[in-house]
């Protein structure tokens, strides 16, 4: 089917970048039942939350270290940098939040199907990210690559901050006990998912950084897919708190959406 690693290739950004739109659509009207969305009901087999995060998000380590041996780009300390900010998001995604959410959870109340879906799609996404960086990418020719790596790093820096940090404020108040409480403070103050803003974040400023058709993707299908589930989120707490929950609080973005 593919004569070649770049049909390949070119094929998974376009499935990727075409995907978003019918998953934005999908997600206006379902919500993946993990979190606080969770209902035994429909949610089939399950498995503990660490495990399913560590096992979902892996292939964007382990793939990733096999793709980019393969690069042509493999001995160029730019394409060394270039994936450094990748590396350290699924460092964290992988290995350091699971065993953060090790500590809070007891349930196994992670859907098994939606631990492999992601897992899939961390596949074909850790591939064409990991690929472009270390073949395709022609730093040689690149004259603006420290310029747009500036200001994507910035703001993927920003982001994964922000994203760290919400996280680290709903796991405390998960250790608490006494169920799901209003978070505060911070970016919780203007939305109800810092946590997906600072991811949005992220990719936005790794497609900067990439200046690619793959980051590019990578962004678009991360908001299709994050966006509706934050508006969902922003439901949830509007629903369960109903007055005490924050009127002028959005979803993800602060004063807009």
């Amino acid at each position: 089917m593919f004569s070649s690693d770049e049909n390949l290739f070119n094929f998974i950004v376009f499935f990727i970048l075409v995907m978003a739109f019918p998953t934005f659509v999908l997600c206006q009207f379902f919500t993946s039942p993990y979190g606080k969305h969770y209902t035994s009901a429909d949610s089939g087999t399950t498995i503990s939350p660490p495990i399913a995060w560590a096992f979902m998000e892996s292939p964007t380590l382990w793939l990733t270290f096999i793709v980019f041996r393969l690069g042509k780009n493999y001995t160029n300390p730019l394409a060394f940098i270039l994936i450094s900010p990748y590396l350290f998001h699924y460092i964290n995604r992988t290995i350091i939040y699971p065993l953060r959410l090790r500590s809070r959870s007891t349930k196994n109340n992670f859907p098994l199907n939606i631990a492999v879906t992601a897992f899939i799609f961390n596949l074909l996404n850790a591939y064409i990210q990991s690929r472009w960086v270390s073949h395709y990418a022609n730093y040689e020719e690149d004259e603006s690559f420290w310029v747009r790596f500036g200001i994507g790093l910035g703001l993927f820096g920003s982001g994964m901050l922000v994203n760290i940090w919400a996280d680290g404020v709903l796991l405390g108040l998960k250790s608490q006990g006494g169920g799901y409480k209003i978070p505060r403070g911070g970016l919780f103050d203007y939305v109800s998912s810092p946590n997906y803003l600072g991811e949005i974040m992220e990719w936005l400023g790794w497609a900067l950084m990439t200046w690619s058709w793959a980051g590019l993707a990578f962004f678009v299908y991360t908001c299709a897919n994050l966006v509706p589930r934050a508006v969902s989120n922003h439901k949830w707490y509007v629903e369960k708190f109903g007055e005490d929950y924050p009127k002028n609080r959005k979803a993800v973005f602060p004063f807009l959406y």
